[in-house]
């Protein structure tokens, strides 16, 4: 420390989903390139051993055992490194799996904490595995971690309190750790750890990316550490979680009393700064309406209202951003989210080419913008794209050559079939007049240029990349088994 300073870090390593092994060693690699750097306290993201999306391996004792040997390796590789660092993985204590932050400095365990809120809404279904912590403090935690000085040592905690981690060569630096969901609840544990002195917040995430979402996520991190007065160090999931639903793009923060020190998205590695330590423990004694005990119980007061007249506007259009340079930020945010999910899935399955039935039309326009950033993300040329325009009975000039345009300024290959001819062979096997304009006389259409962008994916081992949008879903416009079917 200098000043009152310390070093910390957000890192986010690039894993591979239940690969142990590989993830031991790219956080290995991070811790030791933390000490490099000087870094004192290191953040890792949530399960970062096994992946957050293990889905229900995290039931098999294939995968546990894989992550404590794992945290073995990483303890033996890192005994000389004086970094304390947290990291994510699952532990089982009793007959419960619990989502977990093992907290190590020298090859040895210095706290296990186990997660409070465990989310099953949305996206996530932790509680299909996870067991809270919450209630059981009775009770106690006890689960058994790696010992260097034999083979499987014993570990437990007693939940009286909460966990601190106080640093004596550091005056005024004490340790807390929450998870991810933590710092949404409402009575986050990060309120009680600060009450009882903890300065400096560890929260372990992964935390998945929508439009929008970073902005909320950036305002909790900042006002929760404004309101604790204290430094806030969040480490985000990223490179190499499956974006079977969810998108991770390693969004880290380090906050300090309400400022943002440093930031980074869309990455992966450290993001480093430097926490006052002297300042928080001052803001501190200078607000007195900072608590240092858990909360006294309150009498219940009561208050009637009359009917509130509105005075606040709210935007006719809520999901776009009125300023110009926001809105175009949005538009960015929007392709690199989508960009960076189908980068995985490129990459994962190996597939050799991305085709996009392309009608010269809003959807399938932005279908390949993305298409094309994904590739550009992979270092990978434009010409692995093949672009298919499929005019027949409504195709206008204009549109078709929109299409043509588009894909010449991008570089794609570019193809022209007319499915025409075989639209109207399917329309004689089945007796449907040329003169019916029913929902089947544009259903046909739709269903063969499916089936013709399909079979030139499967010739060149590739992937056809839908071009619905989710209003179309929404609202049933999609044709089934038609622009609704696609490998991405």
């Amino acid at each position: 420390m200098r000043d009152g300073f310390v070093k910390v870090a957000a890192g986010t390593p690039e894993i591979r989903v239940a690969d142990c092994i590989y993830n031991a060693q790219q956080i290995i690699a991070l811790m030791k390139q933390a000490e490099e750097g000087h870094v004192k306290v290191l953040t890792l993201p949530e399960l970062c051993v096994t992946g957050y999306t293990c889905g229900d391996l995290f039931l098999q004792d294939t995968l546990l055992d894989g992550a404590l040997d794992a945290l073995r390796t990483i303890m033996e590789a890192t005994r000389e490194l004086e970094v304390l660092t947290a990291l994510g993985m699952p532990l089982r204590s009793g007959n419960k799996l619990y989502n977990c932050a093992v907290v190590i400095q020298r090859g040895q365990v210095v706290a296990v904490v186990p997660k409070t809120y465990i989310p099953n809404y949305g996206e996530f279904y932790e509680k299909r595995w996870f067991t809270s912590w919450a209630g059981t403090e009775e009770h106690g935690f006890s689960v058994r971690v790696p010992d260097l000085d034999g083979e499987y040592g014993p570990w437990s905690l007693m939940y009286g309190a909460c966990p601190l981690i106080q640093c004596p060569d550091i005056p005024g630096l004490t340790v807390g750790i929450e998870i991810c969901e933590d710092l949404w609840a409402a009575d986050a544990p990060s309120r009680t750890l600060a009450q009882q002195g903890a300065t400096l917040i560890l929260n372990l995430s992964a935390s998945n990316e929508v439009v929008g979402k970073a902005d909320y996520r950036r305002s909790l991190v900042c006002g929760q550490s404004a309101r604790l007065m204290c430094g806030y160090i969040y480490a985000d999931a990223g490179e190499g979680e499956s974006t079977t639903d969810l998108v991770f793009a390693g969004h880290n923060m380090i906050a300090e009393n309400g400022a943002l020190l440093a930031e980074s998205r869309f990455t992966t590695g450290l993001t480093v700064s430097e926490i006052d330590v002297q300042k928080l423990c001052y803001e501190r004694r200078r607000v007195t309406t900072f608590s240092n005990t858990p909360d006294a119980p309150y009498e219940v007061a009561q208050f009637t209202v009359e009917e509130t007249v509105l005075t606040r506007a709210f935007p006719a259009n809520p999901f776009v951003p009125a300023d110009r340079g926001d809105r175009e930020a949005r538009c960015q945010e929007i392709l690199n989210i989508a960009a960076s999910g189908l980068k995985k899935r490129l990459a994962h399955t190996h597939a050799k080419t991305a085709v996009v039935g392309l009608s010269g039309g809003l959807d399938s326009t932005l279908a390949l913008l993305i298409t094309a950033r994904a590739m550009a993300m992979l270092g990978r040329p434009m010409t692995d794209i093949t672009a298919v325009t499929m005019p027949c009975f409504g195709t206008t000039s204009r549109t078709k050559s929109n299409a043509q345009i588009l894909a010449e300024r991008i570089g794609t290959e570019f193809r022209t079939i007319d499915i025409g001819e075989a639209v109207k062979v399917h329309f004689r096997d089945i007796g449907q007049s040329m003169d019916d304009l029913s929902v089947t006389f544009e259903n046909g259409q739709a269903r063969e240029r499916t089936q013709v962008i399909m079979d030139i994916a499967n010739k060149q081992g590739g992937m056809v990349i839908g071009t619905g949008d989710l209003s179309e879903l929404a609202l049933g416009w999609a044709t089934y088994n038609g622009d609704h079917m696609s490998m991405y």
